[in-house]
């Protein structure tokens, strides 16, 4: 099965596992040590980060070390960078159409002080 970053990012205990990782290599025993599921599960969440790029394995001895490799996070980045331009646009817009109502309702009420609206 071919995985995406999307995948990776979408389960709780992933993202966990890549910020704890992204700050230092850690091996496998120490990530396991982090969560109350079994070994078996954190390996399966590291199998599935490995299939998607965000984690290399290195071999150092008898201990397997993770590795970020965080690049790929670019990609979530890209994607949610074109919907803040469309609701930064979108809230822009509405500022200015509430900013408009405003100064309408201020020259409504300037006129109802001066007595010119009856």
């Amino acid at each position: 099965m071919r995985r995406d970053v999307f995948q990776a990012i979408a389960d709780p205990t992933r993202r966990e596992i890549i910020n704890m990782i992204a700050h230092q290599s850690l091996n496998v025993n120490a990530v396991t040590e982090h969560f109350d599921v079994s070994r078996t599960a954190i390996y399966k969440h590291i199998k599935i980060l490995t299939e998607c790029g965000l984690i290399h394995m290195k071999q150092e001895g008898r201990e397997r070390f993770c590795e970020a490799k965080l690049d790929k996070l670019n990609e979530v980045s890209d994607w949610v960078e074109q919907y803040r331009s469309m609701w930064t646009a979108r809230f822009d817009s509405l500022d200015n159409y509430l900013q408009e109502l405003q100064s309408k309702s201020n020259i409504t009420a300037k006129k109802k002080r001066n007595g010119k609206s009856k």
